[in-house]
Formats: C-alpha cells, sequence, structure tokens
C-alpha cells in the first residue's frame, strides 16, 4: 500500500490548489480515504471522506470551499480547495481506512485511517 500526495504550494488568500494523491498496491473503489491535515502545533485532523460508495463528508470548516473526488481509472484521490484561508495552511495527508501494526491512527468521522501518505505543505498568505 502507497500513498503519494502532491500539489501543495503557496497561494494568496482567495486562491486555490488541487491536491493528488496516487494510489498504489490497492484500488482505490474498495476503501474509504480521506484528507487530513496538521498545522504547526496542532493536533491531526480530518478534513474530508470519501467513502467506498462514493458519499462524501467534510469539516465543517472547509464545507463548501473543498470538494474531494477520486479518479477510479488512474487510481488517485483529490482534493479541490477554493477560497483558501491563512488559516488552510497545513500539511495536508491522504489517508485509507484501515491500518497496520505501529501505523499512526487518526479517526474521521467515526472511520479509522492507518496508511498514509508523505503529506505536501500548503502555505496560504493573507
Amino acid at each position: 500500500v502507497q500513498l503519494q500526495a502532491s500539489g501543495g504550494g503557496l497561494v494568496q488568500a482567495g486562491g486555490s490548489l488541487r491536491l493528488s494523491c496516487a494510489a498504489s498496491g490497492f484500488s482505490l473503489d474498495d476503501y474509504a480515504l480521506a484528507w487530513f491535515r496538521q498545522a504547526p502545533g496542532k493536533e491531526r485532523e480530518g478534513v474530508s471522506l470519501i467513502s467506498r460508495g462514493g458519499s462524501t463528508l467534510y469539516a465543517d470548516s472547509v464545507k463548501g470551499r473543498f470538494t474531494i473526488s477520486r479518479d477510479s481509472a488512474e487510481n488517485t484521490l483529490y482534493l479541490q480547495m477554493n477560497s483558501l484561508k491563512p488559516d488552510d495552511t497545513a500539511v495536508y495527508y491522504c489517508a485509507r481506512e484501515g491500518a497496520r501494526a505501529n501505523s499512526v491512527i487518526s479517526y474521521f468521522r467515526g472511520r479509522r485511517f492507518g496508511y498514509w501518505g508523505q503529506g505536501t505543505q500548503v502555505t496560504v498568505s493573507s
């Protein structure tokens, strides 16, 4: 199982970014997937989730601004981020439901995520 996140960068407030997470070793269609973020000095928090069936959930702080999606043919997860704010500055991680021994575990909306990409930095300037 491998997850490779990309697409982060520096953007002005009000701007947009699209994060990508290329998956290998499994099919995205078979698991719930999520994006988390961690700002300096803060705990990792769930941002958005897409279930096996395609249902999506969002943290209140990003609802209406972020959109999670997946491309089954490319086996890639996306997070489209619009109307970015300085508070969105963080390292963003893609994650797959499940876990292996000694995994870092985070929960979002009752689901356990323990497979992680390497993180991509998003910085929003005011």
